[in-house]
């Protein structure tokens, strides 16, 4: 079994900053005990608050945590622990964090939207051989409880909403870190982890059925926030806020990872909250704000005050916002928005400096090109006099970086998905788009196995074997198709099995029983396939039901629904044109066109 991919390293590219410091863990000891740092704030959530220096004490007692358990596994494992962290965004994942890069250990984040078996397979495929919860998330893991490695539960920050569901089992993380006791018994231990050291398993999504876990060394960290850094302009004076999810690279490589390079201070909220949000932001005087998806979209719908642009935030930087979402939220607050193309997985850059077109990430350079599944450089696209794509079928394919890999390290445990991605020696992003004449590149969605719904990746398999457990379906191809602001809807099409009579309540009220199912994954909306497009082997063609999405006009007879509140309803002419209208307003024309 392979656990790593040899990729080349995550250096800094030619002309950037160098690293400041040797890796992870010397540069928390800088900031904990350099006079500069150390009595500086490094970390608030709620009226708690951390200087670098206890942030450092506190990062210590993990790491004599992490490696106690590793003295007591089998001495074949030659690797540093890995610890699954399923918390909302608390000091503690933070202190582990701080623990692993100090101990030579790995933190795998672990995606709370995961259910049951789904999340032990995330658990599993990364090799934990501890997991760090709290009690509003072992409701997840009491189905699993039985396969799981040891499990410590934080009791330390408690949810306050009274009917927020708790579990009992594991034991208590407190007891366990006294156990070991404080003191830097890493240093005792002589243990030096070094740049390459395995950091982070950050779980994406890709054209499998389940998530990849993407290897991120303790150098990727480093470079990524030197270069987040600069193109923030961050000093130890600012202070980041973080309130997308820690599991996910936005939150850590643009969130935190910038304040441990130049010794800032972030504030962290549990989870994000538009109506919060401002109040948050002046509450810990944050000057920076990482998002990914919809979360500017969800501040411009709160109700509109005076003083919204009398706060401290200085920057956002992001990715997947639409231009209008971006200027109207950049006004609105008095914040410099940067929206940026990226992924967990890095290997492409977009010049976003170079003039604005409507719809593109920027200018590329020629060895970013866009590709047919057998590498053959696409037409590029064709627009009319009112900038419509004219030739999505010919000129659309995946983006892919024929200079190689750049900072990606590989995908953990997943020889296959190496391969693939890095197919020709060069990086493939998973990703659709097409470039104009002067190299111009446009997005035009993920690949149709995997999704990305309010900046969460996950694949569509899991979604579909559920489906098919319904007595009618057949078959249940599930897609991402255009959301109007940013980033994916779900969209299923059903294959339903001869003589059956589709009951819409009762397929929404089962729906809603699946427990498998969350929120995000439940289709927004669904199509009845009478006649599915397939290849010579009876496949369905998911590329097509992408390109016919929910538009009327391209589905033939077959029935669409939406689903509205908490059941489906038939999606009329209305529905579609004031969708259309939407995309208009959004800037995202492109998107209902393609």
């Amino acid at each position: 079994m392979s656990n790593s991919h040899p990729s080349p390293r995550a250096v800094p590219a030619p002309g950037e900053a160098p690293m400041p410091a040797v890796d992870a863990a010397a540069l928390l000891r800088r900031n904990g005990t350099d006079p500069k740092f150390a009595h500086r704030p490094a970390l608030a959530f709620g009226d708690k608050s951390f200087t670098h220096a206890e942030f450092l004490a506190e990062a210590q007692k993990f790491a004599n945590l992490f490696l106690d358990r590793q003295k007591k596994r089998p001495k074949h494992l030659n690797r540093g622990i890995h610890v699954g962290i399923l918390l909302d965004n608390t000091p503690e994942y933070l202190f582990a964090f701080g623990g692993a890069a100090l101990a030579g250990a790995a933190i795998v984040g672990l995606n709370h939207t995961r259910r049951e078996q789904h999340l032990l397979r995330d658990i599993q495929h990364s090799n934990c051989d501890l997991v760090i919860s709290e009690p509003k998330h072992l409701a997840l893991l009491e189905p699993v409880a039985s396969a799981l490695p040891e499990l410590l539960v934080s009791n330390r920050y408690l949810e306050t909403d009274p009917d927020a569901p708790t579990g009992s089992i594991g034991n208590d993380l407190d007891e366990a870190l006294d156990l070991v006791g404080g003191g830097d018994l890493a240093t005792e231990m002589g243990i030096t982890p070094g740049p390459e050291a395995l950091w982070a398993l950050i779980f994406t999504s890709g054209t499998s059925d389940a998530p990849k876990a993407v290897i991120c060394s303790q150098r990727r960290f480093l470079v990524t926030g030197t270069r987040m850094g600069i193109m923030m302009n961050l000093s130890p004076d600012d202070v980041g806020y973080i309130c997308m999810p820690l599991f996910h690279s936005n939150a850590l490589m643009v969130g935190w990872a910038p304040a441990l390079v130049v010794g800032a201070s972030v504030g962290l909220a549990r989870k994000f909250s538009a109506s919060r949000w401002i109040s948050d932001v002046r509450n810990y005087g944050s000057t920076y704000f990482n998002y990914t998806g919809k979360p500017l979209a969800y501040l411009l719908s709160t109700p509109e005050k005076f003083d919204d642009a009398d706060n401290t935030m200085r920057v956002a930087f992001g990715n997947e916002g639409s231009p209008e979402v971006v200027n109207s939220f950049a006004q609105r607050f008095g914040v410099d928005v940067i929206d940026a193309y990226g992924a967990t997985e890095g290997g492409i850059a977009v010049n976003s400096d170079r003039e604005e077109r409507p719809g593109a990430l920027g200018q590329v350079e020629d060895f970013i090109k866009v590709v047919s599944e057998d590498g053959e450089p696409l037409p590029r696209a064709q627009f009319d006099s009112n900038g419509r794509l004219m030739n999505a079928q010919d000129c659309v394919g995946e983006i892919v970086n024929t200079n190689g890999a750049g900072p990606f390290e590989g995908y953990y445990n997943n020889d296959v998905a190496n391969e693939r991605t890095l197919r020709f020696g060069w990086y493939w992003t998973g990703d659709l788009g097409y470039l104009d004449e002067d190299s111009y590149l446009y997005f035009a969605g993920r690949n149709a196995d995997w999704l990305r719904v309010d900046g969460e990746n996950f694949p569509a398999q899991p979604i579909e074997t559920a489906l098919s457990r319904h007595p009618d379906v057949v078959l249940a191809p599930v897609y991402g198709v255009p959301d109007h602001q940013a980033g994916d809807q779900v969209m299923a099409g059903l294959v339903l099995r001869d003589g059956a009579d589709f009951n819409l309540a009762e397929f929404s009220a089962w729906l809603l029983s699946l427990d498998d199912i969350g929120p995000k994954w439940r289709p927004r909306y669904l199509r009845l396939l009478n006649d599915p497009p397939t290849t010579g082997t009876n496949k369905i063609i998911k590329r097509t039901l992408v390109h016919q999405k929910w538009r009327l006009d391209r589905v033939e007879q077959d029935q669409v629904f939406v689903w509205d509140d908490s059941a489906y309803r038939p999606f009329a002419a209305a529905d579609e044109s004031a969708l259309r209208d939407s995309f208009i307003r959004h800037q995202r024309e492109q998107f209902y066109d393609l």
